[in-house]
């Protein structure tokens, strides 16, 4: 194919060209107002010489005409795996492709994505098939999708585009779905106190029906609640843990579901604990007290009420009690008001001696099975018939003395069941830089485990559950030693802190747990137990497949297993025996699932902004197609039932002849002979 155009190469700057051009026309103005003879020949001269400054030119090429190119962006999201969308968008790029081939001027370009942790982003997968497509040779871009797309740019002038974008939108375009829309959920949370979060349920297909909601903190027990669909409703639920809390929210299956997975959301509440309120109590001053005092002070999330017995009741030396006493010991307001309001009660060397009466005891028992906190600390004390251990207290002591003191240097050591108790785990295999201890009450374990002993074998920590609570007992006055560093100390703060933030129910510090981490598409289960084997660990994907893995002894206590996510997003469950957590792979409710709907709105500002249009290709596998029309870039590019692809007419230039219209010569002989005749005609 060939074709001539006139170009100009002009000899001077276009301002100067312009200035001459303007110039000329005034003077020609003025001769002729003034009527000059001759003033047409002089102004011909002029427009000669402005046109030979032109340098006007035939070019005359052969051209090899383009093809224009068609843009498919096929959407792969996970929510083209509901229902037969996928097979609907394979079977419409199909055709597209057909239509293509059979079209010598058109040639096919099709890119697959949209796939990613913030939703459906197809605008960034058609922006990387359109880099290497040339602009002026784009024919149009049909998005195979259902519409649920997340990154549409608010201003579609801003993609540039000179071509029509088409939606095919893929699916049935009639079908319900019901999903749980979690529209306020606390971040953060006091352990112990409820937080509320603020549900709605939506449902096409049963709007005006009810629904059970349940929701399980950390795979708990379930809470249930019926809620109204499409009204909000709140409901609450207790802070466990500190730390991380993952609440799973469920509703029951609609009569019409696209897919159960918008049926289930998740929610991460970070508990945080308030002061944590320790009473201590001192039966008599000694050494090892300053050491407690200034560790619990020491933790800036403890509040400390400490009190220490200076003068028993029964050493009678004539003094009043005012006289003496620098503040007066609250027995009735601890004891029986307020003790409930304590996290940890401390008695450290305390002993009988009628300040506090057998009926308090009984009181802080029922505290502990209730779930209180408990710590002894023992001295020779415990060992006589002063003892608490013949208090009503007894019940819930994890051991019972044996009535025998023992007075030695001795080295304190983690036992077997320490080696794998997360207090004292991390100890383990340190015995040998530890400072000596000289004396321990003989006790003999009741229940729990026994983290420390002896070299001989008797118990000096124990760690027990009782009822809802927890208790533990040091079988020796000695710790403080430790804490002044003698013959180079121990882990005194390390160890008492855990010991103490255990019997407050830190959930780290658990004997029998299961945790999860995610790191690179890896999930590494931990399964922390006193046993030496466990159960294997079964996954439960948020696809609903499930897989069992063999779980391997990874240290004392600790037991592991990995698994690949693969391409799995949402929570994950996970158990070993009976232990569970949940954990979740990318964002808790991922905006992929948030609404599983055919839809056309997402994508019609940017569908109207380059002229094209929105098609419907129905339910089934066979999609209902458009008829594609080639257009010219000026028309219409939609209309009902059609979509257009428009014709650029690129093409490339395979040679050029270029002609010359104002040679040099010529063009100065031309302007003489127009000079000359001006001058003939005014001297005539």
């Amino acid at each position: 194919m060939s074709a001539s155009t006139l170009v100009f190469s002009p000899l001077v700057a276009d301002w100067a060209l312009a200035g001459l051009a303007l110039l000329l026309a005034a003077a020609a103005l003025l001769a002729a107002f003034r009527g000059l003879r001759g003033w047409v020949w002089r102004a011909l001269a002029g427009a000669a010489l402005i046109a030979a400054l032109a340098n006007p030119a035939l070019v005359r090429e052969i051209r090899e005409p383009l093809s224009d190119i068609l843009l498919v962006v096929r959407d792969t999201s996970p929510s083209m795996e509901v229902g037969n969308r996928e097979e609907n968008a394979r079977n419409a790029a199909a055709h597209l492709e057909r239509f293509a081939e059979a079209d010598d001027g058109l040639e096919l370009v099709e890119v697959d994505g949209g796939s990613s942790p913030d939703g459906t982003r197809l605008i960034e997968t058609m922006r990387a098939g359109l880099a290497d497509i040339p602009r002026n040779r784009l024919a149009g871009v049909i998005l195979l999708s259902e519409g649920q797309v997340h990154d549409v740019p608010s201003d579609p002038e801003s993609l540039g585009l000179a071509a029509p974008v088409h939606h095919f939108a893929t699916g049935d375009p009639n079908a319900t779905d019901r999903r749980l829309i979690v529209e306020e959920a606390p971040r953060f949370g006091i352990v112990g106190e409820p937080v509320r979060f603020q549900l709605r349920v939506e449902d096409e297909g049963a709007p005006q029906g009810s629904a059970m909601l349940t929701l399980r903190l950390d795979g708990g027990d379930p809470i249930r609640a019926r809620a109204t669909i499409g009204e909000t409703v709140t409901v609450e639920a207790v802070v466990q843990n500190r730390g991380a809390n993952v609440i799973e929210i469920e509703v029951e299956p609609g009569p019409n579901e696209l897919s159960l997975i918008n049926n289930r959301a998740a929610v991460s509440v970070t508990g945080v604990r308030d002061r944590l309120r320790v009473l201590l109590v001192t039966g008599e001053p000694h050494n090892g007290a300053r050491a407690w005092r200034n560790l619990l002070k020491s933790d800036p999330s403890v509040d400390l009420v400490h009190f220490t017995i200076l003068r028993p009741l029964d050493k009678a030396d004539g003094a009043l009690p005012e006289e003496l006493a620098l503040i007066a010991f609250p027995v009735f307001e601890l004891f029986e008001l307020r003790l409930r309001e304590f996290d940890l009660v401390i008695f450290d060397r305390y002993r009988r001696r009628g300040i506090l009466p057998a009926n308090y005891f009984q009181n802080i028992a029922r505290y502990v099975e209730d779930g209180g906190a408990l710590l002894v600390t023992a001295g020779p004390d415990y060992a006589g018939a002063d003892s608490i251990a013949r208090s009503l207290l007894a019940s819930v002591l994890p051991a019972r003395p044996t009535g025998a003191v023992r007075e030695g240097a001795f080295r304190p050591r983690i036992s077997t069941a320490g080696e794998r108790h997360p207090v004292t785990a991390p100890m383990a295999g340190q015995e040998e830089g530890w400072g000596s201890w000289y004396r321990y009450v003989g006790g003999q374990a009741l229940a729990g485990e026994t983290l420390l002993d002896t070299p001989a074998g008797d118990p000096l920590l124990v760690l027990s559950r009782q009822g809802e609570g927890r208790a533990a007992i040091l079988l020796s006055d000695q710790s403080w030693l430790w804490a002044r560093g003698h013959e180079g100390g121990g882990p005194h703060d390390e160890l008492f802190r855990r010991v103490a933030h255990w019997l407050m129910n830190e959930p780290e510090l658990d004997e029998e747990r299961l945790t999860a981490t995610l790191s690179d598409g890896v999930l590494t289960a931990t399964r922390t137990t006193l046993s030496g084997s466990t159960d294997d660990l079964e996954i439960t994907w948020p696809s609903g497949r499930e897989e069992v893995v063999e779980m391997d002894e990874a240290a004392p206590g600790r037991f592991t297993a990995s698994a690949e996510t693969g391409n799995e997003a949402g929570l994950i469950r996970l158990r070993s025996g009976d232990a569970t957590t949940v954990i979740s792979a990318g964002p808790l409710n991922p905006r992929e699932y948030a609404d599983l709907r055919v839809t056309r709105d997402k994508l019609r500002p940017l569908v109207r902004a380059t002229r094209g249009g929105s098609f419907l290709l129905g339910g089934e596998e066979t999609p209902d197609m458009p008829n594609l029309r080639r257009t010219r870039p000026d028309g219409l590019q939609a209309g009902p039932g059609w979509a257009g692809l428009q014709r650029n007419g690129a093409y490339t230039v395979s040679e050029a002849q270029r002609t010359p219209l104002a040679p040099g010569l010529l063009a100065a002989a031309l302007i003489l002979a127009l000079l000359g005749a001006g001058w003939w005609r005014e001297g005539k």
